[in-house]
């Protein structure tokens, strides 16, 4: 089930960018964050996408959506102009970011190669 993040879930869960300068994952396991919108069509189309990922691969990575109107500090703290953007987190590197609604097969690989999950 994917998860909904205000700022303060964020920093418990992904990153407090407040506190630390460089990078610091805060998860256990990989993550993916999907930035979308309500009136974004594309965001709507990944949705049920994300909602499948997350099923397959429960208890291996956790997906989180930030609603970038509701939370308007997070979208820029990452610099977000388009939607949906997904940042892949893994758990000891650097995060990556995604553009627009990807393919679940496009997906799966990310999560494969960056965030080194297999189903």
């Amino acid at each position: 089930m994917t998860e909904n993040l205000n700022k303060e879930a964020f920093f418990k869960k992904v990153f407090n960018y407040e506190e630390n300068k460089e990078w610091k994952f805060e998860g256990e396991v990989p993550a993916i964050i999907d930035f979308y919108a309500d009136w974004c069509g594309p965001c709507k189309a990944l949705a049920p996408v994300l909602e499948q990922l997350s099923a397959e691969y429960e208890g291996k990575i956790n997906i989180y959506k930030i609603d970038t109107e509701a939370e308007q500090e997070l979208s820029a703290a990452f610099g977000i102009r388009s939607i949906p953007s997904m940042l892949f987190c893994p758990v000891d590197e650097e995060p990556q970011m995604a553009h627009g609604a990807l393919p679940k097969k496009q997906i799966e690989q990310i999560i494969s190669e960056v965030l080194k999950v297999e189903k």
